[in-house]
């Protein structure tokens, strides 16, 4: 039986486990998160959308997910 390995990221100030080798556009397609609606923060730098499938995740890796807000 194969092992899955998992690594420690952090997600909005939350620790969380997730399978190593995982691509930003899959961890925001798992955590349902429209990739459009948002802007990607990747240890203090914004992702471009276009290169989030090519983005692998590492181990303590930062990531914050800010939701854009619609208003007048």
């Amino acid at each position: 039986m194969k092992k899955i390995n998992k690594i420690k990221i952090k997600i909005n100030g939350k620790f969380v486990k997730i399978k190593d080798k995982i691509s930003l556009l899959n961890l925001t397609k798992k955590l349902k998160i429209p990739a459009n609606k948002v802007a990607i923060e990747l240890n203090q730098k914004i992702v471009n959308k276009k290169s989030l499938g090519y983005i692998k995740i590492k181990e303590n890796d930062k990531i914050e997910i800010v939701h854009f807000i619609g208003g007048g």
